[in-house]
This record gives C-alpha cells, structure tokens and sequence, in this order.
C-alpha cells in the first residue's frame, strides 16, 4: 500500500508533488489501525482507499473530491496553491506533527477531507440546499434549558432540517461516513475510524438508528478529529470583529486547521463547521433587487429559543428560521437577510391561531415523509410581551429593497398559507445569509461555570436566546479559579467580543460584576445595559448647554413674543408620583355657552437647541425608561422636574393648542401658539376622579394638594367637570367613528419607600380621569398632526399604524366562529364593537374579554414613527386603532425626543421658532431611531415589573388564584392569572399528581384533557378538559432560580374544597 502521505499532500498541494516534504511512511499507522478494527468490511474499504490514492497519485489532474471543492469555493486551482498557511501552526501534515497537537491518526485526518462536499453535493448546494440540510442538522449545544452546558450535551428537543434525497442523520457521526461511501463507491462503509472497535460493532448493529447514537466519554478525542468534517485549507478569518471583515469571506465553509484546533477548542475539545459562511455585500445587494433574498429584524421566541422568525414581505404568516445554524450567529433584534429555503424544505404547522408557527411535539413534518421525527420537549417557561411572540417590526427599520418573496432559482413562490385539507399549513423556513445591522447590544447578564483543565470559564447567559460565551480565566476574578464556589450565585455583565463560523459557542469578555442574584438593583442594572440604555450620568458637555442662572427666570423678550395665560385657570393631572409635569389642561365657558378648552405642552424645544451637545444625546436616548422603582430620564433632571416640568404656581413655558368646542365636542375653531402658563393646582388622577364622581361636593382644601388662591376650589372642580363632560361626547364619537381599544390591564406595585421593595401589588385601574386626559391628549396629536402635514407634507414626522395581519385575523375568525364568539374583525370599529359586546354576564365578564382582547392582539402590528417625504401612499400614513388618516406625537417632549421634533416642526410652521435645518432623511433616521428605542423601553419596563412580581412570589408567596386558559398547546396551557393579571403557562408535564394527557385538535380549537391519579383505590382518575376560557385554579411559587416563579395547576377536588 502506497503511502498516505502522498495522497494527502495531494490533497493540500495537487500540482506541487515535486516539492512534498519527505515525511515517514505511514503503512506502520495504517497496520495498528487494521489490528484494532478487525472487520472484513472495514480491511476492504482500506484496500479500495489505497488503490484510489495509488490512482490519483499516478494521475496529473488533481482527485474529483479537490476539484469539487475548487469549484465550490470557486478558487482557480493556481490560487488554490498560493493559499497562505497561517491559520496553522505548520505546514506540514505530517503524523508527527498532528500526533503532537492531539495524536490524531492520519486516517482520521483522512476522514475530515473525506467529510467535505463532493462534486455531486456542489451541484445540489447551488440549487439552493446547504450541506448541512442535505446531511441533517447540527445538533444545537449553544442553548439549554437550564442554562448551563456539561461537555457540549447535545439537546433532543431541537428539530431537524429535512433532506429531500435522504433521511436526516446525525452530521457530527454521520457525514463523513455517508461522504466517504459516495467517493469510494461502497455503500457499507463503516461510520468513522475515530471509534473504538466496541461502538463499531454497535453501530453495525443498528445502522438505522444510528443519528441518535453517542460516542463513549473516553473516545471523544477522536470523534473531535473526525466531526471537524472540513477541508483544513479553506480560508476563514480568525477573529472577523464586523462586517467589513465578514465581506471578504470566502462563501465556503470555514477552516479548521490544527492549529485552530489547538488554541481555540471548545469545550467538547473539538471543532467543527457549524455555520455558513456570510454572504458578500454585492452579492446580498444584487439578491435583494433581484428578490431572491428577503430582509427583516429577527425575533426569536422567549418561550421556544429554537424557534426563529422574520416578518414575511407579503404580510402573511412570518417566515421561519429552524434553530441556531438557520440563524447563524444573529442575534434577537438583529437586521438580516434570509435566503428562503426549498420548498420541500418548509415547515407543516397546524393553523393554530393563538400560537402561531409551532407546536411543542413534532410539527415539522416533510413534505415528502422522509424526515426522521424528534420529540420537542417544554422550554423554561419565561413571561413576554405580546409584541416579543407575534407582533412583527416593520420593513422601514432598514429600507428593503424587495417587495416579493422568491425561491433561490427567482421563480416567484405560490401561496404557501393556503391552509391544506387537513387543516394544516405550509410556513416558508429560511437561513441568514449577512446580517446587516446588529441592533442587539451583544451584552448579556449570566452566571459564570469553572471549567477543569480549560484556559476559559463558561458564561451562561440568563437569556437563553443567546449562545454560551468562552470567557478567558485571565478576564475572571482573580480568585475564580482557586474559589468557583464563590460566584455560584453572582450575575455578571459578558460583551461577545466575537462568535467564528466553526464554533457552536462565542467568544467574550466580563464588563462588570453586578452582584448577587435575585437583589433588585443587580438585576435591574443588568436588564438596562443588556438593553443598551444610556443611565449614566449627563455630562460636562451636555450640561452646560442647561441655564446658568438658577433660579430661573422666563426673560422679558421671550415673554414678550408669547401668549400669556398666566391668569387662566390651568391645571395638571398626573398620576400622584409624577414629577415631569408636560401636560396642562383649562377649561373656560364661554357666553354663548360653548368652551375654550386648551391643552398646554412643556416648551422643551426652548431649552433643547438644535445640534447641541444636549440635543445629541436626547435623540440618542430618544425615550425617558420608565421602571418600577425608578426613571431612566432623556433629559437632565433640572429640565425634567424643574425648567420644563409644569410645576405648580410656577411660570413655565408651553406650546399651546386652543379650540372653540360645542358641548356635544364639535370643534369650531382651533390655534396654535407660543405661550405662558402658571398652572393653579397639580391634580393626581384620584383628585379628579373624586372630582368626578362627587360632582355636587364642596371640596374642602385639605382633601386638595396646594390651590393658587386666585382660583378657588370650586372653580377648578367645575372646569374638570366641564372637561370630563366633554370628553365623554369626544370619545362617543371616536368610538363611533370606528376606533379602537385593546385594553390590557397591567400590574402596579406599592413600594417601601426605604428599601424600595414590593410591599404590596394591584392591577392598575383605568378610570374616567384617565380617559379625560387621554381624549383631549388624542385631540392635540391629531390637530398638531393635520397642521404640520399640511405644511411640510415631505417633512413632517407622524405615526401610522399598519393594519393587523390578514391571513392571522382570517383565523382568528374562524377560532371565534368555532367557539361561538361573535366577532366582526372587518374593521377596527367593528372589532371594538364587538369586543365590548356582552361575553356573559358574571363575574368572569372581563376575565373573558381580557383574554379576547390578547387573542385580538396578536395578529396586530406595531405603530411607528415615520417621516411623510418617505411613504408616498398616502393610504399608509393611517392609524388603525384611533381610525385617523394623520396622527403624531406632541404631547411628551419632556420623555419623547419624537415630541421634540414635532415641536420644532410646528414652531417653524407658525413663523415663532428658528428655520428648520431638517432634511427628509434626517427625519426618517430620527423616526427609525425613536422606534427602535420605544420598543426597548417598553420591554425593560416589563421585565423590570416581571422582575418585581418575581420578588413579590418570593417574599409573600405562594400565592393563590383563579386562572383563565389563554391558550392550549399539545402539552401546555398559557392561563391569566385573575388576582394579579400576569401570564404564565402550565407545562403538563410537570403537573404534580397527574397521571397522563391527551390533545385534541377539531378545526382551530384545541383540546387537552388532564387525567388526574385517583387518590385511593375506591375512587376512579379525575378528568379535567382544559380549552380556552377554562377556569382552573392555580398556586404561584418561587423556583429555584433568582427572580422566577411558576404557576402550579391545582387538582379539580382541591378547588371545589376551597
């Protein structure tokens, strides 16, 4: 037998023969391993091995596996020989040397070229299948359900990619011995030559089961070898930091030198390809036009981290992105390009409405039967806002440059949510392919694991959406190593530095210890940088641009080109704790016995000056964060709660809007101005709700907060009446005009006010006085909206809010239909028509609205900000909801950077501001800005009250309440938590008592019946059938872990007992 040798520099230098260095023959290698694999098989495909090599060594062209993977890189095979080689620690791929970077074999180093792609698989991949979906998908170890990783366990829940010409099979076992088959034309090759003897023999035994097989712990090394599974001569940057590094990666896969193998090996102690490598900027730019590719902003679901989707460009159901490799190396919130995958490739789903796109068992079925199934088993459950699991950003986050969906080949798809006789349903899947914008901050909170005879710690991040992190013990505490059991329980602050094409886990660096787990300031410290919120403190720079002379004082000339309201009777109304006051109301009668009612802004574009170093920062933070126990301001404090904030008794600065209004509230005039106030009184919303519901009472001022003496008492109690009478025929003829309001009860915490712990909780109640303030807040918007498009119709930055998703309200439809629920989804107005409809008449009534309203919610989409001169469909500028063809946003600039602008815009358009040095594009970027930063801020605020609740279960727990189900899965529940108005979902599987379940499935309602252990012999198994709107009664109980609660599903007798 020829020696290997040849063959393999064959393999790294086909036309440089003459130059190979002389190593020793190897025959002495190939003999130990012909005596520990005594198989009759084996010993013939050795035989057939080295009549090959003798062939191509005896030949001048180089070997078919060399010339498919030269065409597949697309590198001529001169360029291919100029390969620079300092990827690797040497050049020579001797047996010596790669025994002193691992004893490896030379076989097995043999076994790694073999597992890379062959001429025929070249032609498949460029039909559009990758090696990784023809040979099966990776088994995911970047995630875990409890966060944490012992030698790469691979996990059994993660779904497969399915294959059109074969079964999926295991690809860190099975590729190779599959590839090696294909070259040396013999279908019974073994599995790999870096197994022992022993797990040969079993593997023979049972072939057809052998993707879910495992190597022995002690055989690892070698599986290691043969798993890499790629040429070691293709190029791959060692630490690409962005994209321009990403551009000048070849389109193969990447490298894994020996080298590479030595300083960067993961915590299995081996490395493989794992992802694809990114596509170039010209070729993703060239896709987009020609429609073969599709961008969007990634969302990965909280509940089922597998799970990946892109909003869909033709509005239908999201397209899906299977697991890890799909979503190679993006990151929740990240900008992308996909490539849609072949067709005989997309996912079945049922066409469940309430959760769209998945099931927890096996509902990726191939379309062809030819798939092998796994079993998806539950996810730690996690509490998320509706937007997190359905609601879908729009495609002006990043302007697209398609507007139709095609296959690899251009050919334009049919309509894949048609739903199929059965009921089921065709969901296009994808791969990233570039990521265009990374928007998640790549910062994440975890715990640090010490790792034995590794350089590196393991971060495991509390976020399971993101990837195990390698953190070098140089970056850890100084005593991590010598006392790990010190930081159990301590959360850390890790930054991905980078994440390479062949590794399953990134690379990182700690940025900060936080402190102990489960102390709300650690916590909450770790949600707002992982969130990227700005909460330092404001600098030098920007607090110079604030007045110097304090306290103080509206100059003579500035009150001298303004209206002067100061003897008028305004007031505010906020919630008692408020201290950033923006908004006045007043309320006049007139003789004619109309009203003057005016609505009175904070003038914050006086002191935020365009260009400024103040002004820099507030459009970069572009929202106040409001959390439970404190504000992340946009702006300093002396402006928030000082100079803008309409304190009372206090001259203050405002942009004003003034109408002449019928008491039915039709409008009869209308201006808008510069002006001076000195509001009278500062009223909470419980102030005026007293007000209003005590309409004949005679307030006495202690029940009052301080009145300015110019204003009695009763003065200000006739103008909220006034206003609330006003505001109830406003909202009338609103909600008659078609608007609606999907209203979602949310949890407020009563605090001690030295710990700021909870002490206490209540579900926030929205009454009268709030609606007062809402109407004529809605009324300014659209007035101010009307005005400034009218006079900058290419500037002007309003708010739209798309339609909800047709294909999803279409089901929503017939889910309603089969539960018997009448409702009329053919418009906003209808919906709300319908939703405010009798659904009983108990105490239940708005438990069962509450959870209609939810269903409602989810095929909604989100408002956005948005600059005119941008969309030129005029029909695009509506607002859904509200039913409005204009609507912005001026009534917050002391929290909303987006008010500032529209400030800016209107004071331009009434000739009492400074010219506009606005453009078109400035205005959309500002706008995409604000966007992006109102969806953070509404996600910290929910965590920070999840977060708070957390703590509350802890301390006060366990809590007891009545449930209503939201939603049935095949082995869970989601249920609505009556007394506290918090989600959660019960995991079947993890009911105490329960002997087994069963789903059932009719049209779009599910199904599942619980069958509880029978107590004793003398009574028989309990059943309970779980749909949507069953009551159940549920226990709310601290887990294990810092912050997290569950709810636990109580027996049927126990309830009826209690």
């Amino acid at each position: 037998m020829d020696p290997p040798r040849q063959g393999k520099n064959l393999n790294r230098e086909p036309k440089r023969t003459q130059n190979r260095p002389s190593n020793p023959p190897q025959k002495d290698a190939y003999a130990r391993l012909l005596s520990q694999h005594c198989s009759s098989k084996f010993s013939l495909y050795l035989e057939q091995y080295a009549k090959d090599k003798a062939f191509q060594r005896d030949e001048t062209l180089p070997s078919p596996l060399l010339k498919a993977q030269s065409d597949r890189q697309s590198i001529p095979q001169k360029q291919r020989e100029q390969v620079p080689n300092d990827f690797s620690d040497s050049s020579d791929f001797s047996p010596s040397s790669m025994k002193s970077k691992g004893e490896e074999s030379s076989l097995s180093l043999y076994m790694e070229k073999l597992s890379t792609r062959t001429a025929q698989q070249d032609f498949e991949r460029k039909q559009g299948v990758s090696d990784r979906q023809r040979c099966g998908q990776r088994r995911d170890t970047a995630t875990s359900q409890d966060g944490d990783v012992e030698s790469g366990e691979e996990l059994g829940s993660l779904k497969p990619y399915e294959s059109k010409k074969r079964k999926t099979r295991d690809f860190n076992k099975d590729v190779a011995s599959k590839e090696t088959e294909s070259f040396v034309g013999r279908p019974q090759s073994p599995n790999t030559a870096g197994t022992s003897g022993q797990e040969q023999e079993k593997m023979k035994k049972s072939k057809k089961k052998k993707a879910n097989s495992r190597q022995p712990e002690e055989d690892r090394s070698g599986e290691g070898q043969f798993r890499s599974g790629v040429d070691t001569r293709m190029l791959r940057p060692k630490s690409p930091p962005g994209i321009e590094k990403k551009l000048q990666q070849p389109r193969s896969s990447s490298a894994n030198s020996p080298a590479d193998k030595g300083k960067n090996r993961g915590p299995r102690g081996s490395k493989r390809p794992v992802f694809e490598s990114y596509m170039t900027f010209e070729e993703v730019s060239h896709g987009l036009k020609r429609g073969e590719l599709i961008q969007g902003k990634l969302r990965i679901n909280p509940k089922k981290y597998h799970d990946g989707f892109i909003p869909s460009p033709d509005d239908g159901r999201d397209v899906y992105l299977d697991g890890i490799v799909a979503r190679n190396r993006a990151l929740n919130g990240d900008i992308v390009v996909v490539r849609i995958l072949p067709r005989e490739q997309w996912k079945v789903v049922r066409s469940d409405t309430e959760y769209e796109g998945t099931s927890e068992s096996d509902t990726q079925k191939e379309n062809m039967g030819r798939t092998v199934h796994k079993k998806t088993t539950a996810r730690t459950p996690r509490p998320a806002g509706i937007e997190d699991d359905q609601c879908s950003d729009q495609d002006e986050l990043i302007r697209k440059l398609q507007n139709t969906a095609l296959t690899d080949t251009g050919e334009h798809l049919q309509d894949p949510s048609t739903p199929r006789p059965n009921g089921e349903i065709l969901q296009k899947t994808a791969k990233v392919v570039y990521i265009i914008e990374k928007k998640h901050s790549r910062a994440v909170t975890g715990f640090l694991k010490f790792l034995p005879d590794k350089p590196f710690a393991m971060f495991s991040p509390v976020d399971h959406r993101v990837p195990r992190i390698n953190v070098l013990l140089a970056d850890c505490p100084e005593d991590f190593s010598s006392r790990p059991g010190d930081y159990t329980n301590t959360l850390f602050i890790c930054r991905i530095t980078n994440w390479a094409a062949d590794s399953n886990f990134a690379e990182g660096q700690l940025a900060k210890t936080l402190g102990q787990a489960g102390e709300i300031e650690p916590e909450t410290e770790g949600i707002l940088i992982e969130y990227e919120v700005d909460f330092s403190e404001f600098s030098d720079g920007v607090l110079n641009c604030l007045p110097k002379n304090l306290p103080w004082t509206i100059p003579a000339e500035e009150m001298s080109k303004r209206r002067d309201l100061r003897k008028e009777c305004i007031f505010t109304i906020d919630p008692s704790t408020a201290r950033d006051l923006d908004d006045a109301l007043s309320c006049k009668r007139l003789p004619d016995g109309n009203f003057e009612v005016g609505v009175h802004i904070a003038d914050v574009s006086y002191f935020v000056e365009e260009d400024n170093a103040l002004d820099a920062i507030a459009s970069r933070r572009a929202t106040s964060v409001y959390m439970v126990q404190k504000v992340i301001p946009m702006l300093p404090r002396l402006l928030c709660e000082e100079l803008c904030s309409l304190n009372p008794q206090t001259d203050r600065l405002t942009f004003s809007v003034i109408w002449t209004i019928t008491p039915e509230g039709k409008i009869l005039s209308e201006w808008f101005g510069r002006s001076v106030i000195c509001s009278c009184v500062k009223l909470s919303y419980d102030h005026a709700q007293s007000m209003i519901e005590a309409p004949e009472k005679i307030f006495p001022a202690e029940e009052l907060p301080p009145v300015d003496p110019m204003h009695p008492i009763d003065e200000i109690h006739q103008a909220v009446l006034n206003l609330h009478s006003i505001a109830k025929n406003l909202r009338a003829q609103r909600f008659t005009g078609g608007a609606l309001r999907l209203e979602q009860l949310k949890l407020s915490f009563t605090l001690d006010k030295e710990t700021m712990m909870p002490q206490g909780c209540y579900v926030y109640q929205y009454r009268d006085s709030n609606k007062l303030v809402e109407e004529f807040m809605l009324l300014a918007n659209i007035a101010t909206a009307h005005h400034i498009h009218k006079q900058f119709p290419q500037l002007a930055l309003l708010r739209r809010h798309p339609p909800p998703k047709a294909k999803m309200m279409d089901e929503l439809q017939e889910l309603c239909d089969q539960l018997g629920i009448n409702l009329d989804l053919s418009s906003a107005g209808a919906l709300n028509k319908s939703l405010n409809a009798s659904l009983g008449d108990d105490e239940y009534t708005t438990a069962r609205k509450e959870v209609l309203t939810h269903m409602c919610s989810r095929p909604m989409q989100m408002a956005l900000y948005f600059c005119t001169g941008v969309l030129k469909d005029e029909q695009r500028f509506k607002h859904y909801a509200l039913n409005v063809p204009f609507y912005t946003h001026f009534t917050s600039p002391i929290r909303r950077y987006a008010d500032i602008v529209v400030h800016r815009l209107l004071a331009s358009s009434l000739n009492c501001g400074p010219g506009l040095g606005l453009s078109t594009e400035e205005v959309e970027k500002q706008a995409l800005r604000c966007n992006e930063r109102k969806t953070v801020s509404k996600r910290v605020q929910e965590l920070s009250s999840e977060l708070f609740f957390g703590v509350f279960v802890k301390d006060c727990g366990p809590l007891e309440s009545e449930a209503m189900v939201m939603g049935v899965l095949d082995q869970s529940f989601d249920v609505l938590v009556l007394r506290y108005r918090v989600q959660k979902r019960v995991y079947c599987k993890s009911v105490v008592g329960l002997d087994s379940f069963r789903h059932r499935k009719v049209g779009k309602t599910s199904e599942l019946t619980l069958v509880w252990r029978a107590e004793d012999r003398e009574n028989a198994p309990v059943e309970q059938v779980i749909s949507i709107f069953t009551l159940v009664e549920v226990q709310l109980k601290a887990d294990g872990a810092p912050m997290k609660y569950s709810a636990v599903l109580k027996r049927p007798e126990e309830c009826k007992s209690n």
